[in-house]
């Protein structure tokens, strides 16, 4: 298979019609093999009806349904382990991604050997005030944070090599940094595409001001986890050491002074240095078990089911008994 098409969606039944219509119109006129998949996460309107009939007519629409909302990133996650299109292509529902990409997305996968090709919404038919300044402080901050040289990090237009989604894992909030995981995982040859942005044509947008403040978090914890989260005891241990020697530092200055140059001088509890370096040593020795008890969790930790699925379609040709039962629970 060519292709596979992840669209993760929530409360979209006005557009899933067109889009895949839209879809399939460019995969035949370029005779792709492909596949469409469909990741409802829990919407509470007839979306999962439409998918349903789109399967019936198109064996090549599949469809997960989660039992409730998610999120973007389980749906994402769900969506790669079932997929097994040579070349992955994600988008967004709404209508707001350009079917006409895909082409030359996956010339760029297929034949320039991309790893992962990001698209770059460059002219934006959103507000000024909630999305597109808030959008380019995120991506300013994204680029320097994380070293990856990208303009549109959230942008839902994306095509990936087979290997790089079945390397990585997406969860909580970190879909908008998919490229900053693949980059961690050793895939280095990641480009970027002007695409075309519309407007949106049925409903709203399911994102508000707060997802800039949790992406925000979510950069800190990606920065973190990419240089420490196999090594925490080199953050933590290194810090707690430092703690430490700065706390033992102010203990031997006063058991010094107080034993050899001023022994008839103020108690050793009534002198402010007393209270840093127990404050210190203390800091110290916590930083440092923190550490420790970082390493022990990061070599005994297991994969955590994140997502539960109440219902699939058309996913017998893409999914092995094995990957079935994980989604399943």
């Amino acid at each position: 298979m060519n292709i596979s098409i992840i669209i993760p969606l929530l409360n979209e039944e006005e557009s899933l019609r067109e889009l895949h219509d839209w879809i399939v119109n460019v995969m035949q006129s370029n005779h792709f093999l492909y596949e469409i998949l469909f990741i409802d996460d829990g919407s509470n309107d007839r979306s999962w009806s439409v998918i349903s009939q789109l399967a019936e007519e198109n064996n090549n629409v599949g469809g997960i349904r989660f039992q409730k909302n998610f999120g973007k990133s389980q749906a994402l996650h769900a969506g790669f382990k079932a997929a097994k299109g040579d070349v992955i292509i994600t988008m967004d529902a709404d209508l707001q991604d350009n079917p006409e990409e895909i082409p030359e997305l996956y010339q760029l996968i297929t034949e320039e050997k991309y790893d992962l090709i990001s698209g770059w919404k460059k002219k934006r038919y959103d507000s000024l005030i909630t999305k597109n300044i808030p959008s380019k402080l995120f991506n300013w901050a994204a680029r320097k944070t994380s070293g990856v040289k990208l303009h549109d990090f959230n942008c839902g237009l994306k095509a990936f090599r087979k290997e790089v989604v079945k390397s990585i894992e997406v969860h909580g909030e970190m879909h908008r940094y998919i490229p900053v995981l693949a980059k961690s995982a050793g895939f280095s040859r990641i480009g970027e595409k002007v695409v075309k942005h519309q407007a949106r044509k049925y409903g709203k947008t399911k994102f508000g001001m707060e997802r800039f403040i949790n992406g925000f978090l979510d950069l800190i914890t990606i920065w973190f986890v990419s240089k420490f989260g196999k090594r925490p005891m080199h953050l933590f241990g290194a810090l707690g050491v430092v703690m430490f020697l700065i706390g033992f530092g102010f203990a031997l200055y006063l058991g010094i002074d107080k034993l050899f140059i001023n022994p008839a001088g103020r108690l050793l509890t009534d002198r402010p240095q007393f209270f840093v370096s127990l404050i210190a040593m203390v800091i110290g020795t916590q930083l440092f078990l923190a550490g420790f008890l970082g390493e022990i969790m990061v070599r005994s930790r297991k994969k955590e089911k994140r997502y539960k699925v109440s219902e699939e379609l058309n996913l017998s040709r893409t999914l092995s008994k094995s990957h079935s039962d994980q989604y399943s629970s």
